[in-house]
């Protein structure tokens, strides 16, 4: 019998650390959180979970079950998940606008750490968004949740040639398709994406990120499978995707030519990789040996699974605990 490694002995205490501390650092609130495990593993196993394994997960970072059921209560009003029952169990599901959302979320949070701009591989392709009026401007403003920058008043925009959501777009806003020239300067994009967003507090956030996990990163270094507790290994992953989503989401994924040289949500994004996948292994095996749908236990879509953790693999030879050096 292989002994277990220094680095699962070192993951315990670091784990529950963490969970310690996470409330005292980043918000923790179970309907948001519930949002999170839905979309990092009910997603990919069907959509549907039973409520005692939600009140389970939640348990592990500190939601009491008080919390979790009025939270599910408030999802279900909110229209994100719809109930049903099994004999006297319940179980929640997707809607499908719940799940759409949740699709083009995955799409950006488990992006290869070297291609952030999923949405837009044509970095010379923008989008532009105009108020014909000034009554149009607020809505121009609220734009800035769908990662638009403002480049002047009643003007805003974003890389990549997506349009933004048509319930996004109020009456007297123009929408634009652009395209840079070759003429434009690194340095008047660059210009541009510092007058346009705040990188800097995106900056502080993504170095707040990379702080909270770099002890987890350190210790998983050489753990193998089967060396974790799959019930920790599952919540700190958890943790891991929801306090990366809270920032990756508001992240506008600005092309190289217009961010610092020494932007850190590089160093996030792989941190943020590597530390997803040296987890995975055993927190999926916890899923897989508890979580039951109204069939009886969850079916995973393997080759979805597969493909999110090649997605995030790590190029390079780096022990995941030095990527924040």
């Amino acid at each position: 019998m292989t002994a277990p490694s220094t680095a699962a002995f070192d993951f315990e205490p670091r784990a529950r650390a963490l969970i310690a501390d996470y409330p005292d650092r980043l918000p923790l609130r179970a309907a948001a959180f519930i949002v999170t495990l839905y979309g990092d593993v009910v997603v990919p196993r069907g959509g549907t979970l039973w409520i005692g394994n939600v009140i389970e997960a939640c348990a592990e970072v500190g939601i009491s079950e008080t919390l979790v059921r009025t939270a599910v209560s408030r999802l279900v009003a909110a229209g994100r998940l719809s109930g049903s029952k099994a004999g006297r169990r319940s179980f929640y599901s997707l809607t499908p606008a719940a799940r759409d959302e949740f699709e083009r979320a995955a799409e950006i949070l488990y992006a290869a750490p070297d291609e952030p701009t999923v949405d837009h591989k044509a970095a010379d392709d923008w989008t532009v968004v105009m108020a014909a009026g000034a009554d149009g401007r607020p809505a121009v403003e609220a734009l800035a949740r769908q990662g638009f920058g403002l480049a002047a008043p009643g003007v805003a925009l974003r890389p990549g040639g997506a349009a933004p959501a048509t319930a996004d777009v109020a009456p007297g806003l123009l929408v634009f398709q652009a395209r840079l020239t070759g003429t434009t300067s690194q340095g008047t994009l660059k210009d541009l994406a510092a007058a346009a967003w705040d990188l800097p507090a995106l900056a502080a956030e993504y170095d707040g990120f990379v702080a909270l996990f770099s002890p987890i990163a350190a210790a998983l270094d050489d753990a193998g499978r089967g060396r974790l507790n799959g019930a920790l290994a599952l919540a700190v992953r958890l943790l891991l995707v929801h306090a990366f989503r809270r920032t990756a989401l508001r992240d506008p994924r600005l092309p190289a030519t217009a961010l610092p040289a020494d932007w850190s949500g590089r160093t996030a994004r792989r941190l943020f990789g590597a530390v997803y996948r040296a987890l995975s292994p055993d927190a999926d095996d916890h899923v897989a040996r508890r979580f039951v749908d109204g069939d009886g236990p969850v079916a995973v879509d393997a080759e979805r699974l597969r493909r999110r953790l090649r997605n995030l693999s790590e190029t390079g030879d780096r022990p995941i605990g030095r990527m924040a050096s």
